[in-house]
């Protein structure tokens, strides 16, 4: 058999195609292995940390904490508004939990009713799984140490200790500084699609009223974060508080209110209903701003129950509603100043005399003067002494509403200030361009007609007005020179706010400013004056200057004017504005007593001068003219009897209007004083 003779040639190109591809193949196990090689140096070198962080993140975890909330200071320092610790029970939802078998357990430990089981369970309904909900604020100490105890046998019960926004003064700033609140779904969904994580933290609250609202985001701070091992199911296993981040504290924000002064306008109104403001005429601080009724803000911080909700809301006096802000009333009388400023500026004589004789006819009907026997003849001084109506009805018929508008809107009268809270009405200052605006869908009642102007000229009819705004008058009456916009937040995180008293000049003569200024200082301390016994400081020479006020709320034609017997809400409002001291002036305030019942002698003045008077003998200089004027007459009454009296202390109390501060004041007729008898009383 011949045996087969090797193909070298054939063997030779076998080979060389095995090495080919023992290299194709080498080289691409190697460039595999190159690859593999440097993703795993990258993945242990380059991105270490970062992987070690993702893997941390699997044991680890981070739980968002509340900031301190910022404190809301009085101008003094006082605090409105803290925080203390408070004792909570916090119920995470986790997967196949029986919820409302857990909250059936726990109210065998903690006072939870039925209504409040129901709610709750809605409430976790709707949260995200392993979101804590709030169950119950403020445990006792006895409450918090049985549900812990037994936490084992609750799953996704928490009971921790946290903090509580608390309000010292209750209500005495519930309107002003406002209140706190659970975040709800409405809050979350304002915040936009994207909302901060920490609005969902059972913990943490929200503005919703006065400065809390306004001032939300520098009170809140930035939240923090706890450091937490967690299991497989996101549970906590154990805390690591090397790893905690620190929350930052919200702004301290500081507010030109006074804590003495607000206290004691609350205090002082009882059970009357109503506003005070007071105002710094140099500066434009607010220094009061009290609404009352009020009611007890802590009732929101933990959660108002049904039946306290409804015994507010329903209550005829509204405590919830801001009577100083979003208030508005006719300012009957005090409105007065602005119609004889308007007067002035029209050109009219204030030293014309206009007889009153209980009455004006006007076209077809009678408009009747608070006094049916009538003052007689009355010059502007006089008739903002006695509070003429008849006086008013004439200059006002005579200049009619445009110039009167225009004068109350440059006293702030229809105007909202930026004071940095809402809620603010702007009232209306009604003009000719105002009631065709009104009446648009009534061509009929467009035209502005000559009878509404009397009632426009004692401050009636459609203007409607709030304590702010009147404090703000009355403050530009007595600064007469700048118009001071009025300011409530005085610094926020230690930075101040611009002042109010960075404004424009009033638009107006000092000589027809002393005019009305000098009837103000005759109601309080001429003894004819209409609220000459209320307005009596007993502070020495600090004398007070101020106007009454009665508003009505329902029609007299058909019936008595008295008040008495009458229902709550058809009496009429009381209103007293004041400034004081006289000679010289740095606090301005209004009075508004909602439905008191009697005049603004009677009723309102009263309160307005306890409250000025908290103000005066917190001043040093004011102070310290009292005590020296205390001085000399003791030592007076001491030493030997001087041959001749000094003027400034054995003169005999002053029965007129002080001397006018300006030297150009105008020359009066003067007028009659009674030295001895019981002031009258106006309306």
């Amino acid at each position: 058999m011949k045996r087969p003779v090797p193909m070298f040639a054939e063997a030779n190109q076998r080979q060389g195609v095995f090495t080919r591809r023992a290299f194709v193949m080498g080289g691409l196990v190697g460039g595999g292995m190159l690859a593999l090689g440097g993703r795993l140096a990258q993945l242990q070198l380059l991105d270490n940390r970062r992987y070690e962080m993702l893997a941390n993140s699997n044991q680890f975890d981070y739980r968002l904490t509340p900031p301190p909330r910022g404190l809301i200071l009085d101008r003094n320092g006082v605090v409105l508004a803290s925080n203390r610790p408070n004792f909570r029970l916090l119920l995470a939802r986790e997967e196949d939990m029986d919820v409302p078998q857990i909250l059936e357990r726990l109210s065998q430990l903690i006072p939870l009713d039925e209504t409040r089981r129901r709610r709750l369970a809605r409430e976790i309904a709707n949260t995200p799984r392993r979101v804590p909900v709030s169950i119950l604020e403020d445990l006792t100490w006895e409450q918090f140490s049985r549900v812990n105890v037994r936490t084992p046998e609750l799953p996704g019960v928490t009971a921790d200790m946290g903090e509580v926004r608390v309000y010292p003064f209750a209500g005495a700033y519930a309107h002003v500084v406002g209140y706190v609140a659970k975040v709800n779904r409405e809050d979350r969904l304002a915040a936009g699609p994207n909302p901060d994580p920490i609005l969902m933290h059972p913990g943490f609250r929200i503005g919703k009223q006065g400065v809390e609202r306004s001032l939300d985001r520098d009170l809140r701070g930035r939240p923090g974060a706890l450091k937490v091992e967690v299991d497989a199911n996101g549970r906590v296993v154990r805390e690591d508080p090397s790893g905690d981040i620190p929350a930052t504290p919200g702004k301290a924000v500081k507010l030109t209110l006074d804590n003495d002064i607000q206290s004691r306008a609350l205090e002082v109104f009882g059970e009357e209903s109503g506003a005070a403001v007071m105002i710094d005429c140099r500066s434009g601080d607010i220094l009061c701003m009290t609404s009352a009724p009020s009611f007890d803000a802590n009732i929101f911080v933990r959660g108002a129950t049904g039946a306290e909700y409804r015994a507010l809301a329903n209550y005829e006096r509204r405590p919830l509603l801001d009577k100083a802000l979003s208030g508005t009333y006719p300012p009957g009388s005090t409105f007065k100043m602005m119609t004889g400023m308007s007067a002035l500026e029209a050109g009219v004589d204030p030293n014309q005399r206009i007889t009153c004789n209980g009455g004006l006819r006007f076209g077809n009907r009678t408009f009747h003067c608070w006094n049916h026997s009538g003052h007689g003849p009355q010059t502007m001084h006089e008739a903002i002494k006695n509070s003429c109506d008849v006086y008013f009805y004439t200059v006002a018929a005579r200049i009619g509403p445009d110039i009167i508008a225009r004068t109350a809107r440059a006293f702030g009268l229809g105007q909202v200030f930026d004071i940095g809270i809402a809620g603010q009405r702007a009232g209306v200052v009604p003009d000719s361009a105002w009631k065709r605006r009104q009446f648009a869908s009534n061509p009929a009642n467009q035209p502005w007609f000559p009878g509404e102007s009397l009632s426009y000229g004692i401050g009636q009819g459609y203007l409607n007005v709030n304590g702010l705004q009147l404090a703000v008058m009355v403050a530009r009456l007595a600064n007469a020179h700048k118009a001071i916009n009025p300011r409530l937040i005085r610094s926020i995180g230690g930075i101040d706010t611009p002042s109010g008293a960075a404004a424009p000049d009033l638009p107006f003569s000092n000589e027809h400013l002393q005019i009305v200024r000098e009837g103000m200082a005759a109601v309080a301390n001429d003894v004819t004056g209409g609220a000459f016994r209320q307005s009596q400081l007993g502070l020495g020479p600090i004398k007070m200057a101020g106007k009454t006020g009665t508003a009505q709320v329902r029609s007299f034609d058909t019936g008595s004017r008295s008040d008495a017997g009458m229902p709550w809400r058809l009496k009429a409002h009381n209103l007293f504005v004041a400034f004081a001291p006289y000679d010289d002036p740095r606090y301005a305030m209004s009075v508004v007593v909602q439905h008191g019942g009697g005049s603004g002698a009677t009723i309102a003045a009263p309160i307005a001068r306890e409250v000025m008077k908290v103000a005066l003998l917190k001043d040093p200089e004011v102070r310290a003219r009292i005590e020296q004027s205390r001085t000399q007459t003791t030592a007076r009454s001491r030493g030997p009897v001087s041959a001749e009296p000094d003027p400034q202390t054995d003169a005999p109390p002053p029965t007129t209007t002080p001397p006018p501060a300006a030297a150009t004041a105008p020359t009066r007729a003067p007028t009659t004083v009674v030295p001895t008898g019981p002031a009258g009383t106006e309306h």
